[in-house]
């Protein structure tokens, strides 16, 4: 009787899915590395705002309702306060301001990248992430065991394995 996972069966199912997840993969694979940057503005865009909001915040509240986080007022003037890129007036509320964002289809990979629990779409990356596992497992159904390809590829798979512990504990 023939095994109900045979090299055959595992081949045809890691190619089928491969193909149909290349297009999500390369959207995590571009978002991951869009991720890498997101403490600069390397692929973000300026956009102005100009916004009504409460009157007389201190520096932490005007951070907190403009979402800027870590809001350094840089100086003050008649009721004006000045911070990295803006101001605000607590006498009227008005906040003007420069803010930093991803151009519209980069900031919906991304967010799908880093979907929390909160977000419907956090099944996603449980389906995207099992499937990657199976990638991981399944390809040592690629080749016959004790075969020369098989053996360079336990030989790469310690080295990766290597690597990544490394990146763990070092990093």
């Amino acid at each position: 009787m023939k095994n109900s996972l045979s090299k055959f069966s595992m081949r045809i199912i890691h190619r089928n899915l491969g193909f149909f997840l290349a297009g999500i993969m390369a959207m995590y694979a571009l978002s991951g590395i869009i991720m890498v940057y997101r403490n600069n503005d390397t692929f973000k865009k300026s956009v102005d705002i100009n916004t009504q909001i409460e009157k007389n915040l201190s520096a932490k509240a005007l951070g907190e309702a403009i979402k800027i986080k870590g809001l350094k007022v840089t100086g003050e003037e008649q009721n004006v306060l000045h911070f990295k890129g803006g101001s605000y007036n607590s006498i009227t509320g008005e906040a003007s301001y420069i803010k930093k964002e991803l151009p519209y289809i980069l900031e919906k990979m991304t967010h799908i990248h880093k979907a929390t629990t909160k977000d419907p779409l956090y099944y996603l990356n449980l389906f995207f992430g099992a499937s990657l596992l199976f990638f991981v497992i399944s390809s040592f159904w690629m080749f016959t065991p004790g075969s020369d390809v098989f053996k360079k590829g336990i030989y790469f798979t310690l080295g990766g394995i290597i690597l990544t512990l490394i990146m763990i504990f070092v990093g």
